[in-house]
């Protein structure tokens, strides 16, 4: 399984539970669950995926309206 498959099931499992990890991520819990996650994708991938990870981020966040 490649890195875009990865991310693929990742979108996938977002979309599926959108809500409720969107009411989970607004807390600061959830924020730092995401901070945490976000860190820990970019050392587990090379470094030519950062960008990618940020822009996962970046959307999920905008989702969230943060």
């Amino acid at each position: 399984m490649g890195l875009g498959d990865l991310v693929n099931k990742g979108k996938d499992a977002f979309e599926q539970n959108k809500d409720k990890l969107a009411e989970a991520a607004k807390s600061d819990q959830g924020r730092d669950a995401l901070d945490k996650a976000t860190d820990a994708a970019k050392k587990a991938t090379p470094d030519a995926a950062d960008s990618k990870i940020d822009d996962v981020r970046r959307n999920i966040d905008k989702t969230l309206g943060g």
